[in-house]
C-alpha cells in the first residue's frame, strides 16, 4: 500500500483561513530570503528590523509607504474591474505614463494662467482619467471587436507611452530653467496636491481610497456591477441573458486605463511635481499581482497595496545598515514568491492523502 497526495480545488475558502494561509506564506518567504541573507555574510534580523522600522517605525516611515501605496492601489482598482471580464490589461504602465500627460497638457494651460486648485486639480483629474481610458480604447476595440488578444497590445503600448512622454521632455516641453536635464517645467502650488505630514504623503491619498468605495457599492449594487460578473463568468450566458458582451468589455477597459492614468495624474502632482521619463517604478506590472493577491476586491487591493507599499521603502532601507539593496530585492521577492506560489496556490488547492 501506498500512500498518495492530490491537489483538490476548493469550492470556497472562508476569508479568515484566507488570511491565515497567506500570513504562513508570508512566514515562509520571510525564513526563505533571511537564510538567504544570512549565507551571504550578513545579519537577516538586521535586514528584518530595517524593513520593519523603515516601513512603519514612526510618522515618516508610515507616511512614506502610504505615498508608495497610492499609485499601485489606485492602478491596480483600475486593473481589477478590467480582470472580472477576463480583460488581461497589461497596459497599466503606459495608461499611468498617459495619464501623467494629460494632466500636465491641462497644468500647462492652467498653472500659468492661475487657475485657482479647486478648477485646476479637478481639471488635471478628468484629463489624466480621459487620456489614460484613450490609450485602452485601442486594445479594448481590438479584443472586444476582432479578437485580438490585448495582452499583446497593452504591452506592447505601454512603450510606445513612455517613449513619447521621453520625447516631449527631452523636446517640446522641457524646462528652458531645467540646466538641460529632460523633464517639464515644475508645477505650481495651484497644481499639486497638499502635504500631509512629514514626509510624501499627500492629499491624493483620498483618491484611491474614494475610487475603492464607489467601485465597491458599483460593483454590487448597479446594473454595470451585475453585467461585469455574467460576462467574466460566462461570456456565452450572458449574450444568451441579452447582456451586450462587447459594450460590457469596452466599459470596463476604458475604467480600467482611466483609472490608471488617474494613478498617473497624482503622481505627478503628488510626489514628482513635474513631467519626466522616469516616472514609475514598474507600477503598472506591480498593480498586476497587487489585484490578483486582493482576489479583484476593492476593500483589498487597499490593504495589500500598502503591504507593497511597505515592502518598496523596505528595501530602501535594508541599505541603511550595511546591507547591499540587491539583497533587499532578494528578500522581497522570495516574500512575494511564497506569497504568489505557496499563498495562492493553498488557497485555492487543499491536499488530499489517499492510499493506492
Amino acid at each position: 500500500m501506498a500512500i498518495s497526495l492530490r491537489l483538490e480545488r476548493r469550492s470556497g475558502l472562508p476569508l479568515p483561513q484566507r488570511v491565515l494561509i497567506l500570513s504562513l506564506a508570508v512566514v515562509l518567504g520571510a525564513f526563505a530570503g533571511g537564510f538567504l541573507v544570512q549565507a551571504s555574510g550578513y545579519s537577516a534580523v538586521n535586514a528584518f528590523t530595517a524593513i520593519l522600522d523603515g516601513s512603519f517605525g514612526g510618522s515618516y516611515p508610515i507616511s512614506q509607504t502610504l505615498a508608495a501605496a497610492i499609485p499601485l492601489a489606485t492602478i491596480a482598482l483600475g486593473t481589477a474591474v478590467a480582470f472580472r471580464v477576463q480583460l488581461w490589461n497589461i497596459g497599466g504602465e503606459g495608461q499611468f505614463y498617459m495619464g501623467a500627460f494629460g494632466a500636465t497638457a491641462v497644468e500647462l494651460v492652467g498653472g500659468p494662467a492661475g487657475w485657482p486648485s479647486v478648477i485646476l486639480l479637478p481639471s488635471m483629474l478628468v484629463a489624466g482619467f480621459a487620456v489614460g481610458a484613450a490609450w485602452a480604447l485601442v486594445p479594448a476595440w481590438l479584443r472586444a471587436w476582432h479578437g485580438v488578444n490585448e495582452i499583446i497590445t497593452t504591452l506592447m503600448l505601454n512603450y510606445v507611452a513612455i517613449l513619447w512622454v521621453n520625447y516631449l521632455v527631452y523636446g517640446p516641453w522641457k524646462d528652458p530653467q531645467g540646466h538641460n536635464f529632460p523633464f517639464s517645467p515644475r508645477f505650481p502650488d495651484n497644481a499639486s496636491f497638499a502635504r500631509i505630514g512629514d514626509g510624501q504623503l499627500h492629499a491624493g491619498l483620498l483618491v484611491p481610497i474614494i475610487a475603492a468605495a464607489i467601485l465597491v457599492l458599483v460593483l454590487a449594487r448597479t446594473r454595470w456591477g451585475y453585467e461585469l460578473r455574467v460576462v467574466g463568468e460566462n461570456a456565452e450566458a450572458a449574450r444568451y441573458a441579452g447582456i451586450d458582451v462587447r459594450r460590457t468589455m469596452l466599459s470596463a477597459m476604458l475604467v480600467s486605463g482611466g483609472l490608471a492614468g488617474v494613478a498617473g495624474m497624482v503622481q505627478v502632482s503628488g510626489i514628482i511635481h513635474l513631467l519626466n521619463g522616469q516616472l514609475s517604478n514598474s507600477y503598472g506590472y506591480t498593480a498586476i499581482i497587487i489585484a490578483w493577491l486582493a482576489r479583484l476586491h476593492p476593500l483589498a487591493v487597499l490593504v495589500v497595496s500598502v503591504l507593497f507599499g511597505a515592502l518598496v521603502n523596505g528595501g530602501y532601507a535594508v541599505s541603511q545598515v550595511g546591507i547591499p539593496q540587491a539583497l533587499g530585492a532578494v528578500l522581497q521577492g522570495m516574500i512575494l514568491f511564497f506569497v504568489l506560489g505557496v499563498g495562492d496556490l493553498f488557497t485555492r488547492y487543499r491536499v488530499r492523502v489517499g492510499t493506492t
